[in-house]
């Protein structure tokens, strides 16, 4: 049966710690499914400090953008799966389109749902670490403004499907919804 953590908030709000918190708790073997790519030298630093700070309990995938496929491949692995970040695979698949705006929307909502599918297909607990964005001001460009609205969608069709929901703000988590703490 599948169980699925949703958990949002700002930027270096402390997700990630509480979700590895939360992936620990199950005990291992665990796996660390990372969106990520390392453009630059301050993204490549970025990465190795979350790798350290997780330490080897954690098996590390790499995979930007077959997120979906890469959950079922894996299911039944480990204990639990934490996938950081959702935000950042959305970005990854919107950057991979050269499609007119519809068409790249389309692509990013088709993945959306495919997501969708496997989450409630899984049979190891995965948690999504994802990223609240469309609490400030309206983007000032169409690749801005399709990112916050698919961010939006995703984080939306995602709560749905979870069966837990955690918000951190300022390190702090809340429950929003699921089993009591």
């Amino acid at each position: 049966m599948s169980h699925t953590i949703l958990i949002t908030g700002g930027a270096c709000s402390g997700k990630s710690r509480f979700a590895e918190e939360l992936a620990l708790s199950h005990g291992g073997p665990l796996c660390y499914l990372a969106t990520a790519q390392a453009y630059d030298d301050e993204m490549t630093e970025r990465i190795a400090r979350h790798r350290s700070r997780r330490g080897g309990v954690w098996q590390t995938i790499e995979e930007p953008l077959l997120l979906p496929q890469t959950l079922a491949r894996i299911d039944g692995e480990h204990r639990a799966i934490l996938v950081d970040c959702v935000t950042i695979w959305l970005s990854n698949l919107l950057l991979s389109c050269d499609g007119t705006q519809p068409e790249t929307e389309e692509y990013v909502m088709a993945n959306l749902h495919r997501l969708s599918a496997t989450l409630r297909e899984m049979t190891t607990p995965v948690i999504l670490v994802t990223n609240e964005v469309g609490m400030g001001i309206v983007p000032d460009n169409p690749l801005a403004r399709l990112f916050r609205d698919v961010a939006g969608q995703s984080n939306q069709l995602l709560a749905a499907v979870a069966d837990e929901l955690h918000v951190v703000i300022s390190g702090i988590p809340l429950q929003l919804k699921g089993r009591a703490s």
